[in-house]
């Protein structure tokens, strides 16, 4: 899987090594439906502090296009975790939603016989 990370904050980019440690870790189970995850961290008021860490997580999938989710935190580890866990949590339900469409259309082939 290629991990790509794009941030202008001088903090941000500090944690470019524990991004792509936390993508590879989160998408274990799904890598091999994700060829490429892109990861956007920015300062959405800038000095002025606040709830203003923005992690957006670009997933490009296979068969799926593409999958993007936002979060918005106070740091940049827990924005990065939540946007993860939303975008992974998306993944199952499509992972699901596809497998569980292949057993139906099995168990009708088998009913016609």
């Amino acid at each position: 899987m290629q991990v790509l990370f794009k941030s202008r904050h001088p903090q941000a980019t500090d944690l470019r090594d524990l991004t792509e440690r936390r993508v590879r870790f989160v998408l274990r189970r799904l890598g091999w439906l994700v060829p490429r995850a892109e990861v956007q961290m920015s300062d959405v008021n800038g000095p002025r502090g606040g709830i203003d860490k923005r992690c957006q997580v670009e997933l490009r999938t296979d068969g799926a296009g593409s999958v993007v989710v936002a979060s918005v935190a106070s740091d940049w580890r827990t924005a990065l975790d939540n946007a993860l866990a939303r975008a992974a949590r998306f993944l199952m339900r499509l992972w699901r939603r596809g497998s569980d469409s292949r057993r139906m259309r099995q168990r009708f082939i088998r009913h016609e016989r």
